[in-house]
């Protein structure tokens, strides 16, 4: 062993192992498909409360995973500790809305193409998932479930409204049922017939109807 050899390192061997242009060009397309990915979350996001900090998680991790990639690609010793390293990572936030899953899969699944050199792939894939997100998660339908609660004050103002009910919606079951004295509460599920609301405002100036509430179900909804 020569004095060479001590202060041989590995570490600088490996600086040339992915070339620049690979690396800008990789860079450059996660961060454009990443704001692709960022738009289409904007776009299609349907929950109670929109989330900035998540769509920028978006880009970030398609970035991030398209220079992960790129390292496990360049050397097969460094992906086999690269992938004990990551074992021990443990991702504590929650994910409160089932499509979020989709579009961090999504991202992820961009920054693995990406750096694999399938480049074509990650394009078209990416607008063929945004362009179907973009047509069915925004698409409204009329027979999604509704929740009316209705405060009567007696049974046979319960009947009426339930009778009003059944001849303007598609479908009508009642969830649950509380009586008081002087007063009843009615809560059931319907499908309206379209986007017409105005029958609620008729069921509220009926007799005996003290108010009617009508809430969007969508899975979510806790009372």
């Amino acid at each position: 062993m020569t004095f060479n050899d001590i202060f041989k390192s590995s570490f600088l061997e490996n600086v040339t192992s992915v070339s620049l242009l690979d690396m800008i060009l990789a860079l450059v397309l996660a961060f454009g498909l990443g704001m692709f990915i960022f738009l289409v979350y904007k776009k299609t996001f349907s929950g109670v409360m929109y989330s900035s900090s998540f769509g920028v998680t978006l880009v970030a991790l398609t970035m991030i995973t398209t220079l992960v990639i790129l390292a496990v690609t360049s050397n097969v010793v460094l992906s086999l500790g690269m992938v004990g390293a990551l074992s021990i990572v443990r991702f504590r936030t929650a994910i409160k809305e089932p499509l979020d899953i989709a579009f961090l899969f999504w991202s992820i699944a961009v920054g693995i193409v990406l750096a694999a050199g399938l480049i074509p792939l990650a394009v078209i894939g990416s607008i063929a998932i945004g362009i179907f997100l973009l047509i069915f998660v925004n698409r409204k339908s009329y027979v999604n479930p509704y929740i009316v609660v209705i405060n009567c004050t007696d049974h046979d103002s319960e009947q009426e409204a339930v009778e009003y009910l059944k001849q303007h919606v598609n479908r009508f079951v009642v969830k649950s049922k509380t009586a008081r004295k002087g007063s009843i509460e009615l809560n059931a599920e319907i499908r309206m017939k379209d986007d017409n609301t105005d029958f609620i405002n008729d069921l509220a100036d009926m007799e005996g109807i003290d108010n009617a509430v009508l809430v969007s179900y969508n899975g979510d909804y806790m009372g």
